[in-house]
């Protein structure tokens, strides 16, 4: 058993230690190229710290194991809604002031029910990929329009994702000046792709024997052992923002997430393996992701703020579902 959960343990450090890595080096290079600390904010910094996911779930569709491709992206949404977002709320209510991140709420919502649609009736295939993918540009792109032109403090989810994600790691802030010459930094960022690409590998090859030894199906170690180990990131930037009494930092974190874990990795993920999603996912779990989606909205517009006895609420749901979901 240690042989099978040595890689597994194993592809997870490298893969958060990569993404740190790639992120980083990312970065300073455009930093020194003089992009836009915005935009740099909205696309490097928030998506890439996604990359763990992403080498995870393609890894593994391309290994023909897409229970533990879209157990990833499934799992990883319903861990930020109630597992995450429980533990912030729990940590400091979660206000939610902006009326851009209510707005956000929804485009979360309208991903969910468009992905979980799409897979009840057909396999997830490159056209579903690409729509999904180009979705995710021009939502970005309109994001960085509305932060661009208003200096009110009403901001969206992905401006408030990769502020967290700045704030818990201020290296992820782009430096100015630059810090390290151009080649330095390309050479980080490569370093940390390198690494993420072998933790993938280790840590899909790990839960597929994991799996196989216990007797139980990849799709439940996607959805749990995957899928939490993936969003640790995430934890740690929302429990930062809790501690630091940011609600609404931490709720932008959390949708944000899930709106690139669905249109970002689960549309790359189509595009360069595509195939159906494991009829248990459409069946139950994405059920689930689409009633803890609806639950953490109205949570969000009851009250404009997440309760602590409503993040009490979303970590019992959590532990309910992987009691249900575990054999």
């Amino acid at each position: 058993m240690f042989d099978t959960w040595l890689p597994l343990l194993g592809g997870l450090i490298l893969l958060i230690v990569g993404g740190e890595f790639l992120v980083r080096g990312s970065v300073q290079v455009a930093t020194g190229m003089g992009v836009s600390p915005l935009v740099i904010g909205l696309t490097l910094v928030g998506f890439g710290t996604s990359t763990p996911e992403l080498v995870t779930s393609v890894q593994a569709a391309l290994s023909d194991a897409p229970g533990i491709a879209y157990g990833n992206i499934v799992g990883s949404n319903i861990a930020n809604t109630l597992l995450i977002a429980g533990v912030a709320a729990l940590l400091c209510p979660i206000a939610v002031a902006s009326s851009a991140l209510r707005r956000d709420g929804f485009v979360m919502l309208a991903a969910v029910l468009a992905f979980a649609a799409i897979a009840a009736v057909m396999p997830m295939g490159r056209a579903v990929g690409a729509i999904f993918v180009l979705t995710l540009a021009g939502y970005i792109f309109v994001a960085f329009r509305q932060e661009r032109a208003s200096p009110s403090p009403d901001h969206g989810a992905v401006y408030e994702k990769s502020i967290a994600l700045q704030e818990a790691d201020p290296a992820l802030a782009p430096p100015a000046p630059p810090q390290s010459s151009l080649l330095v930094s390309a050479l980080i960022a490569t370093a940390g792709l390198v690494l993420v690409v072998f933790g993938g590998k280790f840590l899909v090859e790990g839960a597929v024997s994991l799996a196989r030894g216990l007797g139980i199906s990849e799709t439940v170690i996607g959805l749990t052992i995957v899928a939490v180990g993936t969003s640790m990131p995430e934890l740690v930037t929302s429990v930062v923002a809790g501690l630091r009494k940011q609600g609404d930092v931490a709720f932008g974190n959390i949708v944000g997430s899930n709106i690139y874990n669905i249109l970002g990795i689960g549309g790359f993920t189509a595009l360069i393996a595509p195939g159906a999603v494991p009829v248990e996912i459409v069946s139950f779990d994405n059920l689930v992701m689409i009633g803890v989606s609806l639950v953490l909205v109205g949570f969000a517009w009851t009250g404009l703020r997440i309760a602590r006895w409503e993040g009490a609420l979303l970590l019992t749901g959590y532990v309910a579902y992987v009691y249900v979901l575990w054999p």
